[in-house]
């Protein structure tokens, strides 16, 4: 029998903390093992439970969230790292993209889709509330004025667009290399290439690409 996701929720208003605790452990295979209301406690739990998931909050007194997010990966935390937050401000989204975070979620969302999202977070994907999708992709600038996003996907071979499509499911290159029966230095090559086309920097803003673009999965190429 798997083990449940061990999760920690940062957030300072204790309403927040409770009602999406019950809602994880209700509804979902997780347990939450510690609620910190700022980040001295963050840091002290994160310590002692070694979660598998944090759920954490942007606006919180003694250290906004992206401060905190930069001191949790300055110490080496590697923990995957969901944002539940009021901010809708693109280069809020933006800034915790870079520091690695698995997801960016909004407050005001219907609570069984964060429920819905932080699970699939859990399983590595990228998830972005729906309303910020638009806005990271302007962010992102993902190309020249004359190489609309459309043109850019179609510069993708079919293999390339599979690819981009587990990418959007934050898989790893050794499970994406299982899944296509591929090798790996093979799947790191087409990741390149990828990157390359779509004048991106980074694999996540690869799978921003992707979950914008609702890319749909390709059907099995030549590499």
């Amino acid at each position: 029998m798997n083990e449940p996701v061990r999760v920690l929720l940062i957030d300072d208003h204790a309403l927040c903390r409770k009602g999406l605790s019950e809602l994880l452990e209700q509804r979902t295979a997780m347990k939450v093992v510690g609620l910190a209301s700022d980040a001295n406690e963050a840091i002290q739990l994160v310590q002692e439970k070694t979660p598998d998931l944090i759920v954490m909050d942007l606006r919180m007194p003694v250290m906004d969230g992206l401060t905190l997010l930069r001191r949790l990966r300055n110490d080496g935390c590697a923990t995957l790292i969901v944002i539940l937050t009021v901010s809708d401000a693109p280069e809020d989204m933006a800034e915790a993209l870079r520091a690695g975070v698995r997801g960016y979620l909004l407050k005001d969302m219907d609570p069984e889709d964060i429920v819905a999202a932080i699970e699939r977070a859990a399983r590595g994907e990228l998830v972005v509330a729906p309303a910020m999708t638009a806005k990271l992709s302007r962010l992102l600038q993902l190309g020249p004025q004359d190489h609309p996003k459309e043109t850019l996907l179609s510069l993708l071979t079919v293999r390339e667009r599979e690819i981009l499509e587990h990418l959007s499911r934050g898989e790893s290159n050794k499970a994406i290399a299982r899944a296509l029966d591929i090798s790996h230095d093979t799947v790191k090559l087409h990741v390149r290439r990828i990157l390359s086309k779509l004048n991106l920097t980074s694999r996540v803003e690869a799978a921003v690409f992707a979950v914008e673009q609702r890319t749909p999965a390709a059907p099995r190429g030549h590499s």
